[in-house]
């Protein structure tokens, strides 16, 4: 069995990781009663003795994470290293510094980046050397700060040069307009000219969404409505640490919880059994069928348990339903009102491949799909449900509705950027000699502008960097309107008869 390599970045990154590892340790330990180092366990962990000598079989002796922990800040990952997981990561592949990224991409990726490459390469060697058929690194990190966007799309780079046959799964957290880093949307849209070269998939995660779903499941809870009371293993009431905290804390751990399980749910059928097992290369051949259109929208069902463990057989339908509604994306999107690429099911638990034939053919005719691939769907049957679930449904789409999320990055990016022309030249302003009206209106209009010296004072602190230049930004805002009007070209197909439809054109 092929084995995986999480590689976490940043605070958000480590966060999420953190809690992908805790609820993996619980998922196995509800399955592994007797302690024994299989092949499920063997996908993510290692198996060492107490001379850190790897055992490949037998009794479990100490579990070490297949990951690589990487910030430029201590806070978070000493946060783990002395919580209840502090055991199961090895010391010898973390990478630190104090001093953090300054929310700049510029920093993360051409500062600490360099100055880390070799430091990142020899730790990932290493962990690579563990693994007996290394398939799939996942690299997990946010789009808006320095850190997860600067030095994690520079690691995605490093993957591809030092390991170009492995797998590349992307999971990148968007942050939404409201987001306190006013630098965001820079960091965002240079990361993505980064993800749309050396990705193999995206599963691109918008804060603003899973906000929404915790705050609609908050809501539910505290309504009191019967059917709706949430089980201490639900997926929302376990923060990072494993530790269970009260509803009414802060929504980021339980945002956290949710990318956990999506990244749960991915590899169930790489490490249980299952009729109908679906490999993780099988996801990038079967969803993405043109270089670069390799963002997939995932959505997540249930996002919490009812009152009942025994779902009646019509609460499996809604499952599928649930799927493909707005509500439950992990972005801001409607997928039934655009156009699908490709579509894949991961189901687990107590379902029959019947089951999810049966929903496919009940709903494949309110969606729409491009001509050439209307069968274009991939389905997996796990055996193994999650923890506190009877059975569960991952649904990975690639679909246009993903355009609007990057529509907006790139408007907030030129609101920003575009401010930069409007700064002018005060000291030839004042060197005239200004009548006391006149200079009124100076003064009030300087007040206007207050907010454009203040991006250019961002944009600076970009430009300061070594190597980085303004094409950077050129380059990379033309590179997401490229992707932009790739989905375009598409989104015009739309409800026009199949024989009129014609294949996206792209250039190799």
């Amino acid at each position: 069995m092929a084995q995986s390599v999480v590689v976490q970045v940043g605070q958000c990154g480590n966060q999420i990781g953190c809690c992908f590892w805790d609820l993996a340790l619980r998922e196995h330990a509800s399955v592994n009663k007797k302690g024994i180092y299989d092949d499920a366990l063997k996908n993510f962990f290692r198996n060492v003795d107490t001379r850190g000598t790897g055992i490949s079989k037998g009794r479990i002796c100490s579990l070490k994470a297949r990951a690589v922990l990487i910030d430029m800040e201590e806070g978070v990952v000493n946060e783990i290293l002395q919580g209840p997981l502090k055991d199961v990561f090895d010391s010898k592949q973390l990478i630190t510094n104090v001093s953090g990224s300054g929310n700049n991409w510029a920093v993360g990726y051409k500062v600490f980046g360099s100055h880390y490459r070799d430091q990142i390469v020899e730790k990932l060697r290493q962990t690579a050397e563990h693994c007996d058929c290394l398939q799939c690194f996942f690299l997990i990190h946010s789009m808006g700060g320095g850190t997860g966007s600067g030095l994690g799309t520079f690691i995605l780079n490093v993957l591809e040069d030092e390991f170009p046959e492995v797998y590349r799964f992307v999971t990148s957290v968007f942050p939404s307009g409201e987001d306190d880093v006013i630098t965001s949307p820079y960091n965002s849209v240079l990361a993505m000219k980064e993800l749309n070269e050396h990705a193999d998939c995206v599963l691109p995660i918008e804060n603003e969404s899973l906000f929404d779903i915790v705050s609609k499941i908050n809501q539910m809870i505290n309504s009191g409505k019967p059917g709706t009371t949430v089980k201490q293993q639900s997926l929302v009431t376990l923060n990072e640490g494993g530790i269970k905290k009260k509803l009414d804390e802060k929504p980021f751990d339980k945002m956290n919880n949710i990318v956990a399980n999506l990244l749960l749910n991915l590899t169930s059928s790489s490490r249980f059994e299952g009729s109908l097992n679906m490999d993780l290369n099988e996801i990038s051949m079967n969803l993405v069928p043109f270089p670069q259109l390799h963002y997939l929208v995932s959505s997540l069902t249930p996002l919490y348990t009812l009152a009942d463990v025994n779902i009646p057989p019509r609460r499996l339908d809604q499952m599928f339903s649930d799927a493909f509604s707005k509500d439950y994306q992990l972005i801001q999107a409607d997928p039934k009102h655009s156009l699908y690429l490709a579509c894949a099911l991961l189901v687990r638990g107590n379902v029959q491949i019947s089951d999810i034939r049966r929903n496919i053919e009940r709903l494949k005719s309110s969606l729409h799909f491009v001509s050439w691939n209307q069968e274009g769907w991939k389905t997996s049957l796990c055996s193994v449900p999650p923890v506190g679930h009877s059975h569960s449904l991952l649904a990975l789409a690639n679909n246009t509705c993903v355009k609007p999320t990057f529509m907006e990055l790139k408007n907030r990016f030129l609101r920003l950027y575009k401010k930069k022309a409007c700064v002018f030249d005060i000291t030839s302003f004042m060197e005239r000699n200004l009548s006391v009206r006149s200079l009124l209106k100076f003064l009030s209009f300087l007040v206007c502008q207050a907010a454009l010296w203040e991006s250019l004072a961002h944009l600076h602190h970009y430009l300061q960097v070594d190597r980085m230049e303004d094409s950077c930004f050129t380059e990379a805002v033309s590179s997401l309107s490229s992707l932009i009007e790739k989905y375009n070209e598409l989104d015009v197909t739309k409800g026009l008869p199949i024989h009129e439809q014609v294949r996206l054109n792209i250039v190799i």
